[in-house]
Order: C-alpha cells, then sequence, then structure tokens
C-alpha cells in the first residue's frame, strides 16, 4: 500500500513542466511498443549512461574473440588522470577485462572506461567515433559520444531517453549472459569493496539492471531493465533533482506499466545457458564468415569460440549436469541470435496490427526428422521459436522457402526449451551452404545431424 501510494504520488506530478533535464520512456520489450513517453525525444546528457555503449562495445571484443575476460588492460597516463568516480589507478597498472566490466556496473569508474576505450580503439578520440557508430546501426539517431565515460569533456556528448531505452534492449537481445554483469550489487577489488549505485536493484521486484548517471549538467538519471510476471519493460528516467526523488519516479513507472507489457515477454529474450561442467564432443559443424565449414569438435575451455561455445549451448544434451549459479558470467554462454552486428530497434508508439501466420507453421514435437539440421535459436516459447523461423525464412528465401520448419521441446537445467530447426538438408555440404546464407545476414546459425 505505502509502494502504491508513494508511486501515485511521483507520477501526478509530472516533473517536467518544473525541470528542463527530465525526459522519461518506458517501452514494452517485447514488442517495442512505448507504453510512456515525456520529452524522450528531446536531447540530454547521458552522464554514466554513456558506460552502456562502452560496455554494449568490450562486449562485442569479447564475442569477435580479440578480448577474453582475462585480457589484461593497461592505463595510461590519461586514464588514471580521469576525474571521479573511479578506482585510482597509476599509471602502467593494468586490469583485467572481468574486473573492468564490474568497476564500471558498479563504480562506474571513469579511469577504467578511459582504459578499455584506449585498449580497444588506440585511442579515446577513436573509440568515441565507434561508440557513435555503433549507436547509428543501433537505431539511436540522436545519440553522439565524445568520450567513454559520460564526464562533460564535451558539450555535444549527449542523447536522449528513447535512444537510452534503444540501447537498454539491444545490450540484452545481443549480449544476454554478458548483460547479467549489469545485476552485479557488489564488487570487491585490492581489499576495497565497491557497491553499485542503482539501488533499485534488489529493492523493487523484478529490476536486474542497468546503469545510473550524474553530472550536474545531466541531473540523475536512470535505466532500469524490469521483469516480473512474464513481462518486460525497459524505463529510462533522465534528469532527476535527486538520486532518491528519480528512484522513487522510477519506481512509479515501473509499478504503473509493467502491468500493461506484453505477457510472456521476458520468454522472447535469448535464454542463458550455463556450460556445463562434462563436456561431451559435439555432433555440430559451424558456418564461419568466411565460408570455410569447421568441425566442432572439444577445444581447450579457455579455447572456445563464441560460435563454437553459442553451438554448444544449443546442442548440448539434456541429461548433463550444469554448474550452479555464480555471480560471474564468466563461465556461461551466449546464445543471442544476434550475429556478430548490431541490428537497429524500433520503437512502436502505437499499438500495431496483428499479423497472423497460417502458412509455414512449424511441425509440433514429435519424431525428429531425418538428415541435417539448421539452428538458428533457443528460447522458453514455443511461439517465440516459430516467429524467429518464420522471419528468417521470409528473409532467406532462396535457401530455406522449401524447408521444413520444425520446433524441438528440450529441458535443460530444469527449464524448457524449443529448439528453433530448419529441417530437410540431404547433406551436410547442403545445411552448411544454408548457413553461410543467413549468416550473410547477421544471423546465428549452426548445422548439425541429430543422427550422428
Amino acid at each position: 500500500m505505502v509502494l502504491v501510494a508513494v508511486a501515485s504520488l511521483v507520477l501526478s506530478i509530472h516533473p517536467g513542466h518544473a525541470n528542463p533535464k527530465f525526459a522519461a520512456i518506458v517501452v514494452d520489450g517485447a514488442s517495442g511498443k512505448v507504453l510512456h513517453s515525456s520529452h524522450a525525444n528531446e536531447t540530454r546528457y547521458p552522464a554514466s549512461l554513456t558506460k552502456v555503449m562502452t560496455l554494449y562495445i568490450l562486449f562485442e571484443e569479447l564475442r569477435a574473440g580479440r578480448l577474453t575476460l582475462d585480457s589484461p588492460i593497461p592505463v595510461s597516463a590519461n586514464a588514471a588522470a580521469e576525474a571521479p568516480s573511479k578506482i585510482g589507478f597509476k599509471p602502467g597498472q593494468t586490469i583485467r577485462v572481468r574486473d573492468a566490466i564490474r568497476a564500471m556496473v558498479t563504480k562506474s569508474a571513469n579511469d577504467v572506461a578511459t582504459a578499455v576505450g584506449e585498449k580497444i580503439s588506440g585511442s579515446e578520440k577513436a573509440f568515441a567515433k565507434r561508440m557513435t557508430q555503433t549507436a547509428r546501426r543501433l537505431g539511436m539517431s540522436k545519440t553522439t559520444y565524445h568520450n567513454a565515460h559520460g564526464l562533460p569533456h564535451s558539450p555535444h556528448n549527449t542523447t536522449t531517453a528513447r535512444d537510452q531505452a534503444v540501447l537498454g534492449m539491444a545490450v540484452q537481445r545481443d549480449f544476454p549472459v554478458y548483460y547479467s554483469y549489469f545485476s552485479t550489487r557488489s564488487f570487491t577489488y585490492r581489499g576495497t569493496a565497491y557497491r553499485n549505485h542503482n539501488r533499485l536493484l534488489g529493492s523493487v521486484d523484478g529490476v536486474d539492471g542497468i546503469k545510473t548517471g550524474f553530472i550536474n549538467a545531466s541531473g540523475f538519471n536512470l535505466l532500469s531493465s524490469v521483469k516480473r510476471d512474464g513481462r518486460y519493460i525497459v524505463a529510462v528516467v533522465m534528469g532527476g533533482r535527486t538520486g532518491r526523488t528519480r528512484n522513487e519516479y522510477m519506481t512509479g513507472l515501473i509499478e504503473k506499466y509493467i502491468p500493461k507489457a506484453t505477457q510472456g515477454g521476458a520468454a522472447m529474450l535469448a535464454r542463458n545457458v550455463p556450460v556445463p561442467t562434462s563436456r561431451p564432443q559435439m555432433p555440430v559443424v559451424l558456418a564461419s564468415a568466411n565460408g570455410v565449414a569447421q568441425r566442432a569438435t572439444e577445444p581447450e575451455p579457455q579455447r572456445l569460440t563464441p560460435e563454437l561455445i553459442a553451438a554448444y549451448a544449443a546442442s548440448v544434451n539434456a541429461e548433463v549436469t550444469a554448474q550452479g549459479d555464480t555471480e560471474d558470467p564468466v563461465d556461461a554462454v551466449d546464445v543471442a541470435a544476434s550475429g556478430t552486428a548490431p541490428r537497429a530497434l524500433a520503437l512502436v508508439e502505437e499499438t500495431p496490427a496483428a499479423v497472423v501466420e497460417t502458412a509455414g507453421a512449424p511441425e509440433p514435437n514429435g519424431a525428429i526428422p531425418s538428415g541435417w539440421h539448421v539452428q538458428i535459436a533457443a528460447t522458453e516459447s514455443e511461439s517465440g521459436a516459430r516467429s524467429l523461423l518464420l522471419d528468417a525464412q521470409r528473409k532467406n528465401a532462396s535457401v530455406l522457402a522449401d524447408r521444413q520448419l520444425y520446433t524441438e521441446r528440450v529441458d535443460v537445467n530444469g527449464t524448457t526449451l524449443y529448439r528453433a530447426r530448419f529441417t530437410g538438408f540431404s547433406s551436410k555440404s547442403e545445411a552448411w551452404a544454408a548457413c553461410t546464407q543467413l549468416k550473410r545476414h547477421k544471423m546465428s546459425c549452426w548445422a548439425l545431424n541429430p543422427a550422428s
């Protein structure tokens, strides 16, 4: 009752009337429908919300194999000189990637953000250019980055609440496992404990991230993700006068709009599947980006490539015992179906017309079709698997028009998943050729022979 009263009070006062820094938006994460918008397309300063993009690009480097979670990141004199919030490195010291991620998520460390940008692109300026380019590809049309951390070094380091919502959804869609770092509540490094600035974690039901931000020019910003009762929303509040009032307003938005989100929407996100403790060899053939077929045999754990990890997660035997939950997703795998390049996200300002698919529906679960399969994803929702298959078939009719659509239900570690597959391939080379076509359209894909 107290929570409802606070929410009602907060939402009854529109802060945008008196606060020129204010902006807010709430988006249904499943449909992209905008549930609430106030000044959402007006430019604002992102402050440390900037680090979400820094982390997005760092995750890209991890997925590409150019960095690992144990890679050292050197701290330059330029990075060490950044203003707080910071860890306080001296020039020449290093930090591992896994610790850099946590330092940015919890402490919002500016010195670490700069070091990451310099490590990836050679200079902060070059990294900021990549950040802006990535933003455009994701559909963030009004965002420009000039540094990796969000300090007001440039008045042109700007964004909008809408663009931040797009980024909040994209990082979960493209990196569902690495995204779990945003739920880290505290981080201990070299004997010092750093508590996450996001006080909604653990206090508001369903909040699993993602980032706070503050500079004088921006006010108090907050980008939140909420998954509750099968529903999923992303909400942004910018320009709060204090951290407390910002949090109260965000809580009010969550309580008001989470019931209006799509039921079952949370299941549309790619499933985080842990790497098993026992690792049998896999009957999986991968189509690499350069068109060379690769036999996926069991490598050493530290040599697992992102593609191999994704294929392994989806094809692993359901009876294998998985590792227990861990704070660190280092031993988890990412099964996002987004490929290696970011894709634009479009928000829907009004409810779209219903689309009914009557043809080409996937076969129900039953006997596994013979021959080679092409799998594109594994989701918690059978309807979600069907939607992905139909979308892939529409976009790749030249190689998939005559293929059978098939969903296979499996139980993995107590969770029911639905594998989304195309069947009817007579040979490994035919399945591999289809995979290569899908990869050209930035879709994850792997070919396998269930009979092997």
